[in-house]
């Protein structure tokens, strides 16, 4: 399967990739603006955005929005990330139509009424209440303000109650013309239309969109140092999280620590740490390890819970197991097996054609190309144990990490 790109005058590209062996379309906007571009008093701000969407636009209603596709056995969806804000939709091929003009309204024809920014206020802050009442999520939240203190990627994507409380219409306006960029907006397109096609529906509502120029992305991450947090909630586990910032998607290195993080704690269950804590010693139900890069940086992160009576014991665990993949070279066949279940599951995911839309968007923003999967195997495939080996004590050297734990309350 190959894609193509077309960029418009105005700096908007459309990616775009045929399959033929499916019956839907999958097409989205990614927009390169997320919670690290909003000030301290903005927090929330953009995944608010992302919610007023669906609220209005110069000749729609929400109702009218959110029944446009769904009356077609369709999908619309979106979502907010540190750097990103991405508006996407799943349809027959044949209301394809439908999806192009919907997604292109809501991006660009937004009116964030004011009547509906009070309804969707009390729909965030209920939402907030959720995550809070999730140690597992609200963990993951306060733990990148742990490694990101007093800057924008430690800002919960949510915002606070303060500042959700106090946005206006003004306040997303202001945003949007802040930080919206043409030449930042990738339309991604995948799936059972031809480009030919795509370009003939998308071109007439792409081409007259001004262009515009947005903000730069300026504010460089602090100086790290390692802390520890205990905190206590109406919770019956200990939660635990553990990590440090880490490489960034710029840097070559960053497929080597991808194996090594899938190695040490990804999503399998033969995971080094998921065999230690959970298989061999019953301490936990899940345990997972993650790597998150973005433009400038990233972090490796260990997220578990365990009953508070064998919390000691679940650390020296996860501990002595991140001493192991430094201390000692991986074996010919784990190396190997390692390599072969990393490339495995990314195959599969490229079988997920609406994440691999969002991919191709996410992609052309962040790296200005969209890497082919096979050069990204050949790049794992040509990792060595030692090159994992001096990966490992620069980026999990548990001396630099910090600790953030939620214990029970009595």
């Amino acid at each position: 399967m190959t894609y193509q790109i077309k960029e418009l005058a105005n700096g908007i590209r459309i990616v775009h990739q045929e399959v033929t062996s499916t019956r839907m379309v999958h097409c989205g906007f990614v927009l390169d603006i997320g919670s690290r571009d909003e000030s301290n008093a903005q927090q929330g701000l953009a995944h608010f955005w992302e919610h007023m969407a669906f609220k209005g636009t110069k000749k729609r209603k929400a109702f009218h929005i959110i029944n446009r596709l769904d009356s077609v056995g369709g999908e619309l969806n979106a979502y907010t990330t540190k750097e990103k804000i991405c508006f996407y939709a799943t349809v027959l091929h044949q209301h394809w139509d439908k999806a192009a003009e919907l997604l292109c309204d809501i991006t660009f024809h937004s009116t964030f009424p004011a009547r509906q920014i009070e309804k969707e206020r009390q729909v965030i802050l209920e939402e907030m209440a959720m995550y809070r009442d999730s140690p597992e999520d609200s963990l993951q939240d306060e733990f990148d303000a742990l490694l990101f203190p007093d800057h924008s990627l430690g800002y919960n994507i949510l915002g606070t109650e303060e500042s959700v409380g106090n946005f206006s219409q003004g306040d997303f306006l202001e945003f949007v013309d802040k930080h919206l960029d043409t030449s930042r907006i990738v339309c991604s397109v995948v799936g059972n239309i031809s480009f030919k096609k795509a370009l003939r529906r998308l071109v007439p509502l792409l081409e007259n969109i001004p262009a515009k120029q947005g903000q730069p992305r300026s504010n460089p991450t602090n100086g790290y140092q390692p802390k520890t947090n205990i905190s206590y909630k109406e919770i019956s586990q200990v939660h635990c999280a553990m990590g440090k910032p880490a490489l960034s998607l710029t840097d070559e290195r960053r497929f080597k620590l991808f194996l090594l993080n899938n190695i040490l704690g990804g999503p399998s269950m033969n995971s080094r740490l998921n065999m230690a804590l959970r298989e061999k010693h019953g301490l936990a139900y899940s345990i997972e390890s993650i790597y998150q890069a973005f433009t400038d940086t990233g972090f490796v992160g260990i997220y578990y819970g365990t009953e508070e009576k064998t919390a000691a014991k679940a650390r020296r665990i996860v501990l002595r197991e991140i001493r192991k993949i430094r201390e000692k070279k991986l074996g010919t066949m784990q190396l190997h097996m390692g390599k072969e279940q990393t490339i495995g599951q990314m195959a599969m995911a490229e079988e997920n054609y609406s994440g691999l839309m969002l991919v191709y968007g996410k992609s052309l923003l962040d790296k200005g190309l969209i890497e082919p999967l096979e050069d990204i195997f050949s790049k794992i495939r040509n990792c060595t144990a030692e090159d994992l080996l001096q990966l490992a004590n620069e980026v999990y050297n548990d001396e630099y990490f910090s600790f953030l734990t939620y214990l029970p309350k009595r």
